[in-house]
């Protein structure tokens, strides 16, 4: 029997690594920024162009490498960060498999400037699909610089299945949030396509936090902090009034690595029961600083997973340390049980005596008495009084009434009676067509049986097709308002509402301006109402960040999508007879009344014959 087992060639070998490391632009630029961090860098310089496919490069100042290092670095499993596998549980840098620049260089034109600190002269290299195409001494400032160039070039299947340029940039921007909020002391400068997003300086974790997502979200944090023989816990909460209904800024940093936990996210969640409505979700950037031996983090390929030796004693110190914080900092309401409000007396009033009430009684008052013209304070002589005279109201009325008086020519109308007593009783049971079953769904008869209908898809279909037809048809109808709204955002979410800003004016928005850290806004559609339109703009854009909807819509499909999900009925609440019944006239007045936006089922139906069959 011939043998069938081969080693495979290095180029195909790093191609599978690559699709464990390389998924997006995105992983490039979290692999590079780890190498710079371990690097010793103090300034770090992000350049990206068209999202990352044409370019991703990371310059940095840290110690450089030497002509033998700057080659061997493109090496499978060459790494400067560990030596023997007891180090793997003690680690105390980011990357150390030594797999990144392999499977990077593996799929790009990669090139690489770098100089040691101790020399002169430093390296210039290039490699295009794991080819080393040269190799040279170049002049090059201390430091190392890594140009990433047309990601995907000879795997045109992988380049496909990229996103937009502004998707791929967002998945960036992500990854180099995590990066420079783990790491405030260090200064990074982020540039894309020439013009520059971020300029970081060096600085502590909160002015770090204000400087990323704005200067309005100062006044949101509140200080965590606590040191145990398990976990050190520090960093930041958001009060609960700034919870959302999408999750928008949660971080945590495990050794200055940001990790990804829904235990530990459950956690923060249940430290604020009772404080933030259901279905939202607080912010929080939270670094807990653990023993390296105490944790596993080379359990998934990118790194963001990790385990605990004791993740019970973490999740309970986390849970009682936001707790204690959000108590601390007077966020949680409190109740003075021996604060009576009724005893307290007004300033003006505070040194003024008590007046005793001034009553006056007539004491020849009788009420037995017969006389009218006695005189007195009662409610019946003042009655009489005002009485006289009313004849003289009527003088001269009496012949003109009697005249226009013929009460032979009146006619009056008779009730028809249009059946039994029992088509009445028919009529009263066929007048109530609809009722609400658990909160969720709508019972209504038809001809053959009765129809299911869950309230909230039935709604999302009847919004959908309004705010298509607005902006198709009707062309934009909004409400102006009174005093223009003006809303907070990051950076990361200006970019997103300018790129929707045409659409959004298209179903009826009127955006004033947009700035860097702000947006005003001055009409409205005519279903939005004004108090919700913070929620309607974060949840869209927390569906855009998320990638939640897919490509091939157009922007206006999308934000009707959008609108239609945030502002419908939701399940549990409670809809009278005509809501219901209004409810299903515009759904089956809709084009389309099977499917909800999002193709799920929006009704279903029983007929007389399936209920016939269950009692059998």
């Amino acid at each position: 029997m011939a043998d069938i087992i081969r080693l495979l060639p290095d180029h195909v070998a790093n191609q599978i690594a690559a699709g464990e490391v390389v998924q997006r632009p995105a992983s490039v630029v979290k692999e590079l920024l780890e190498n710079a961090i371990d690097a010793g860098a103090t300034t770090i310089k992000l350049i990206v162009k068209d999202g990352g496919k044409v370019l991703v490069q990371v310059v940095d100042n840290g110690i450089g490498m030497s002509e033998t290092d700057a080659r061997l670095s493109f090496e499978r499993h060459a790494t400067s960060k560990i030596q023997s596998a007891e180090d793997l549980f003690q680690l105390q840098t980011k990357g150390f498999r030594g797999e990144a620049l392999a499977s990077i260089a593996a799929i790009a034109h990669v090139e690489m400037h770098t100089r040691h600190d101790a020399v002169e002269m430093g390296t210039h290299l290039k490699i295009e699909g794991s080819k080393i195409v040269s190799q040279e001494v170049a002049v090059t400032p201390k430091g190392t610089s890594i140009a990433v160039k047309n990601l995907f070039f000879n795997i045109p299947a992988r380049r496909n299945f990229l996103k937009s340029n502004q998707v791929e940039l967002r998945h960036i921007i992500d990854e180099f949030h995590r990066v420079a909020l783990a790491h405030p002391s260090i200064e990074f400068h982020f540039y894309n396509n020439g013009s520059e997003l971020f300029n970081l300086p060096s600085s502590i974790l909160r002015q770090r936090i204000v400087a990323v997502f704005g200067s309005k979200f100062n006044e949101r944090l509140v200080p965590v902090s606590e040191e145990t023989q398990v976990v050190k816990i520090s960093g930041f909460i958001c009060k609960p009034e700034y919870s959302k209904k999408s999750r928008g800024e949660q971080f945590f940093f495990v050794n200055n690595r940001f990790i990804k936990s829904p235990y530990l996210n459950h956690g923060v969640v249940s430290a604020f029961e009772g404080l933030i409505k259901p279905n939202s979700y607080p912010g929080y950037f939270l670094c807990l600083d653990v023993n390296p031996t105490s944790i596993d983090i080379n359990i998934h390929p990118t790194k963001t997973e990790i385990k605990f030796d004791d993740e019970h004693s973490v999740y309970a110190i986390l849970r009682s340390t936001l707790k204690h914080s959000l108590g601390q900092f007077n966020v949680v309401p409190a109740l003075d049980f021996e604060h009576d409000e009724n005893l307290e007396t007004p300033y003006t009033y505070k040194n003024k005596e008590a007046l005793q009430p001034n009553v006056m009684v007539d004491a020849k008052f009788n009420p037995f008495t017969a006389d009218t013209n006695q005189k007195s304070f009662s409610k019946t002589s003042y009655q009489k009084e005002s009485s006289k005279g009313w004849e003289s109201m009527y003088v001269g009325l009496g012949s003109e009434a009697e005249k226009d008086a013929n009460f032979e020519k009146l006619t009056f109308e008779s009730d028809v009676i249009t059946g039994s007593i029992f088509k009445e009783e028919e009529n009263i049971e066929s007048s109530f067509t609809t009722f609400q079953l658990r909160r969720k769904y709508i019972v209504t008869t038809i001809k053959s049986g009765m129809v299911v209908i869950d309230q909230n898809r039935a709604h999302q279909r009847i919004l959908y097709e309004k705010f298509l037809k607005n902006a198709t048809v009707i062309e934009a109808v909004s409400q102006q308002l009174l005093f223009p709204l003006s809303l907070a955002f990051s950076k990361n979410d200006i970019l997103i509402l300018k790129e929707v800003a045409e659409n959004l004016t298209g179903i009826g928005f009127v955006i004033k301006t947009i700035k860097e850290e702000e947006i005003i806004i001055a009409g409205l559609p005519l279903l939005v109402p004004e108090s919700d339109v913070l929620m309607v703009l974060e949840e869209l854009i927390a569906n855009y960040s998320g990638n939640l909807i897919g490509e091939g819509f157009s922007q206006t499909d999308i934000l009707s999508k959008n609108l239609s999900k945030t502002l419908s009925v939701k399940t549990g609440t409670v809809l009278d007879s005509t809501s219901q019944q209004a409810l299903v006239d515009d759904l089956f007045a809709c084009k389309e009344s099977t499917v909800s936006p999002f193709n799920k089922p929006i009704y279903i139906t029983i007929t007389e014959n399936d209920i016939d069959k269950k009692f059998i």
